[in-house]
This record gives structure tokens, C-alpha cells and sequence, in this order.
């Protein structure tokens, strides 16, 4: 255990290393993954590599940011996985087939930034549905979520019969085409999941510390009811939080549809799982009321090092799914651990205070 000497501020060393864990582990999974993997002749920081990681990370941290949010209310959305899934489907049915006017025997082919906007406001639908569920009809967030889940992967399995809409090219003389610019599209370098990635990220730290909404976003987590009676519109913001996770989710889907070109009911699997493990990863409390979008990114990149650096090393797919159960686990051990510090560092303060009076 690191020793919990007084330096400067006030706080310990060992809520220092609490605080920046997340960051060592990213530093030493990079460390040991360059070692080993340079020993089998690969070099893990090639910059094709790494821009490889960042993509895959894009992924991860797009849908995460969303999914801090809902957690720092104190709440939780097994649903996005499915949301992801659902939208990547919306997009390639749009794309294919279109939407069939049969009263006025036409089929309507939209274009391909009316069919992002399609499905971008069907997550904030679907996030809304969570929303009202939880704050309307006192159902909890995990039965709300996980209900939600198997609508939307119904729905996305009955969009095609469980099949696949291959081939997401569009059509010029449709004017569809462009679809897959979003999940293969560069600038400077780096590919556009990332940039948005960078611009969400830029924004949401924003409005988590610049913002009242931010700060209320806080104080329900601390204290749903406190919050109440302190005038804040709790209702009205935690479905503002999940309508915000359905629109991550739903960019997710249509990313990683225009990277594959093509959509299945069945992408998204588990995604939920990445992103609850990256926001835990970077601080976010499971408790509610503490986290930061940036941790969470953190947190995208340790899971994003962590799978990448498996499949080059050759690990199976199942010990894969292992590995990252163990983090998993290991990051609600340390979220409670650090809980436990702050309780005792909050009560030592309040000693002191009583003993200063």
C-alpha cells in the first residue's frame, strides 16, 4: 500500500495515485505491450498502429462519454449496445431499400446526411424512452435499460429478418452515396471517428464545468432528493442525460456501419459493457456524482490498448473476453476502495473542523 503521507493541498499520496491510476495503467500496458511485442520483430508504436488503436478507441470513447453521464446521476443504461446496433440498421435499410411510400407507390431514397440525422434523432428517441420510463414511471434504471435492450435488438433483427444490408455505397442516380466517408474519411491523418471523438470530448468537459447543467448533473448524482428541493428540475435532466447516451449510441452505430459498409442486427454486442468498464476505468463512481468525460477517454484508451495489444499478440478471442471481465472487476474493486478513501479522508476533515472550533 502507498503510504499516505500529507503533500501539498492537502491530499495524500496514496488519493494521488487513486486519482491518476488509470493514466500509470495506460503507461504500463503501452510499456509491456512495446516490450513483448518487440521481441516477436512488431513494432506495437508504429504510427499506423497507433492510429489503428485511436479508432478503435473512437468507438469505445463516443459511446462512454455518453454513458458517464447517466452514471454520474447515479444510473446506469444497458441499453446502447443495442441502440448502436439498431440505428447501424435504420441506416442500411434507408440506404438499400429506402422508405416505401406503398399509399403513393413511390419509395423515397433520402440523402445520406438526412439518413445520419434519421438516426441520430431515433437514439435521442429511444434515450427519451429511458428517460421517461426512469423518471416518470419510477421504473429503475437497470430494468428500464435492460428492457430497452432486447426492443431494440428485436427491432433491428425484425428491420431485415436477422440478415445483413451489404454493400453501403449508395447509388448516384439515388443521390444516397457518401455513407462510408464517415467511418473511412481522414483529416491530417487521422480518421474522422477520432476527430469526433476529440470535438464531443472538448465539449462535454464544457458542459460538465462550465455550465449549471453540468453542475446538476452533479448534485443529482450526490443527492437526487437534496437536488429537489433545491429547485433543480431533476426529472427533466436526468432524461436530458439519457437522451444524450442514445445520441452517442446511435453515432457509434452509424460509424461503425460506414466502417464495415455494411449493417448487422447483431453489432454493438456487449459495447456496453466497453463503456460502463471505460467510464469506471477513468473515476467515474458507480455511487453517482463523480467523474470526468476525460477520465472516462482514459479509460477507452486502456481497454482500446489492452484489446489491440491481445490480438497482436496472438491471445484468443476467449482469453480476450477474460482479460477484460478481469479489468472490469478490478475497476469496481479500486472505485470502491477510492469511495472508502474519500469517506475516511471526509470524516478525518470533519474532525478537524469540530476540533478547530
Amino acid at each position: 500500500m502507498a503510504s499516505m503521507k500529507p503533500v501539498s493541498g492537502g491530499r495524500t499520496v496514496g488519493a494521488l495515485l487513486m486519482k491518476m491510476m488509470t493514466l500509470i495503467a495506460l503507461v504500463i500496458l503501452i510499456v509491456a505491450f512495446t516490450a513483448m511485442l518487440a521481441a516477436k520483430g512488431i513494432n506495437f508504436l508504429n504510427p499506423l498502429n497507433l492510429v489503428t488503436v485511436a479508432k478503435h478507441v473512437a468507438i469505445t470513447g463516443i459511446m462512454a462519454m455518453g454513458m458517464t453521464f447517466v452514471i454520474i446521476t447515479g444510473g446506469i443504461d444497458l441499453s446502447v449496445g443495442s441502440v448502436v446496433g439498431l440505428c447501424g440498421m435504420v441506416a442500411g435499410m434507408l440506404i438499400r431499400q429506402g422508405l416505401p411510400l406503398d399509399v403513393f407507390g413511390v419509395t423515397i431514397y433520402f440523402h445520406v446526411w438526412a439518413i445520419v440525422l434519421i438516426c441520430l434523432a431515433l437514439g435521442v428517441a429511444l434515450g427519451a424512452a429511458n428517460g421517461l420510463l426512469i423518471t416518470r414511471l419510477n421504473v429503475a434504471p437497470f430494468i428500464a435499460t435492460l428492457g430497452m435492450l432486447y426492443i431494440a435488438r428485436g427491432i433491428a433483427n425484425i428491420l431485415s429478418g436477422g440478415a445483413t444490408f451489404p454493400d453501403l455505397q449508395g447509388k448516384p442516380e439515388l443521390g444516397n452515396t457518401g455513407f462510408p466517408v464517415l467511418g473511412s474519411g481522414q483529416f491530417l491523418h487521422l480518421p474522422l471517428s477520432v476527430w469526433i471523438m476529440v470535438v464531443l470530448l472538448a465539449f462535454m468537459t464544457y458542459v460538465a464545468t462550465k455550465t449549471p447543467l453540468g453542475r446538476h448533473v452533479y448534485a443529482i448524482g450526490g443527492n437526487a432528493k437534496a437536488s429537489l428541493l433545491s429547485g433543480i428540475r431533476v426529472k427533466k435532466i436526468t432524461t436530458l442525460v439519457y437522451m444524450f447516451s442514445g445520441f452517442c449510441a446511435a453515432l457509434v452505430g452509424l460509424i461503425v456501419s460506414s466502417q464495415l459498409v455494411a449493417s448487422h442486427p447483431a453489432t454493438g454486442e456487449s459495447y456496453e459493457m466497453n463503456a460502463i468498464a471505460a467510464a469506471v476505468l477513468g473515476g467515474t463512481s458507480l455511487s453517482g456524482g463523480i467523474g470526468t468525460v476525460g477520465g472516462t477517454i482514459i479509460g477507452a484508451f486502456v481497454i482500446g490498448v489492452l484489446s489491440d495489444g491481445l490480438v497482436m499478440m496472438g491471445v484468443s478471442e476467449f482469453w480476450q473476453n477474460v482479460f477484460k471481465g478481469l479489468v472490469i472487476i478490478l475497476a469496481v474493486v479500486l472505485d470502491q476502495a477510492n469511495q472508502r478513501m474519500n469517506r475516511r479522508r471526509a470524516i478525518a476533515d470533519d474532525k478537524g473542523a469540530k476540533q478547530a472550533a
